[in-house]
């Protein structure tokens, strides 16, 4: 079968096409022909081997498909690599049926991006109705279903980080009440003013650097941050204790895989997240559909901020 195969780290340039034999399904898994993968951050840090967890070569990127197994069932599934290819094994305990009113690309949205979205708010930072929320990148896959997520969900204001002006369009058009330029010199003072001059009470965060830094000291008593990715490469300056205390701040993080270790709570995310895109009342941003073998273009796409919303790879191409 046709997969992107990685024999080196390093940046979107490792990533090649090859002809490699078909997966062979472990105790338990289903093989899965993928219509299409989904493209995420984390598979740039996967490349890298700069990810939270550690890899070993050779490597098939790609923790995310959706496609159909040899009974006929539809399923969009998370393994821990080997997405980028024609077929895949999934662990059944990661996979979900999709409904047929769920496009691909949602499905995919849905299953990383989607689900982060909804552990952040619900989860990490338990947003309260009437609470002021900031979504940090939020053209991207989270950011732009965290803004309809936090709207639909009672948040007093939806203030929106991005880059350009075409998304920060975008995110306004979802929901978000003001977008800011993500470039800000002072960020801190930038989401006060976005705020009508008060502290914000919520901050999703997966910049990293003086991003995170500054959101968090435009952070109100008893506000939260929460951080779930480094996109700059940069970490953000420790924060200690003592410095929660002064503040009556919290930080949080969160990595999706701990999900699937609560009994029932990625289930009960998928369920939802399906039901609001069937209802019409939460939608993937269509960021971009690759051939496979152009996945070093989406990659170099994602890391230089080109992009928007979900991208995915054909695998048949």
């Amino acid at each position: 079968m046709r997969a992107i195969r990685i024999t080196e780290f390093g940046g979107p340039e490792v990533l090649t096409l090859a002809d490699v034999p078909e997966p062979e399904p472990g105790p338990g898994q289903v093989l899965v022909d993928v219509d299409r993968a989904g493209v995420n951050y984390a598979d740039t840090h996967q490349a890298e081997n700069s990810y939270l967890s550690q890899t070993t070569l050779p490597l098939i990127p790609g923790g995310e498909v959706v496609g159909r197994t040899p009974d006929g069932r539809r399923l969009v599934a998370m393994l821990p690599s080997g997405g980028y290819a024609q077929r895949a094994a999934v662990d059944p305990a990661t996979a979900f049926d999709v409904p047929e009113s769920v496009d691909d690309v949602s499905a995919l949205a849905m299953v990383v991006q989607g689900a982060t979205a909804w552990l952040l708010l619900r989860r990490s930072v338990h947003l309260e109705k009437g609470e002021s929320v900031v979504v940090h990148a939020a053209a991207g896959g989270v950011g732009s279903l965290a803004v309809q997520l936090a709207r639909a969900w009672g948040a007093g204001r939806v203030i929106a980080t991005a880059s350009s002006p075409e998304k920060r369009s975008l995110a306004t058009d979802l929901g978000a009440d003001v977008a800011v330029d993500a470039e800000a010199e002072d960020m801190t003072a930038a989401l006060r003013e976005a705020n009508g001059g008060r502290r914000v009470d919520v901050v999703l965060d997966m910049t990293g650097g003086r991003v995170t830094d500054q959101s968090l000291a435009a952070l109100a008593p008893f506000g939260r941050l929460a951080f779930y990715g480094m996109a700059s490469r940069r970490p953000p300056t420790p924060v200690g204790p003592a410095s929660l205390l002064k503040h009556s701040t919290a930080v949080a993080g969160m990595w999706l895989p701990h999900a699937f270790r609560v009994p029932g709570l990625m289930p009960r995310a998928m369920t939802e997240l399906f039901s609001l895109v069937a209802e019409g009342r939460l939608r993937a941003v269509a960021g971009g559909e690759y051939p496979l073998s152009e996945a070093r273009r989406a990659h170099e796409d994602l890391r230089s901020r080109r992009t928007v919303g979900k991208l995915v790879l054909d695998p048949s191409r």
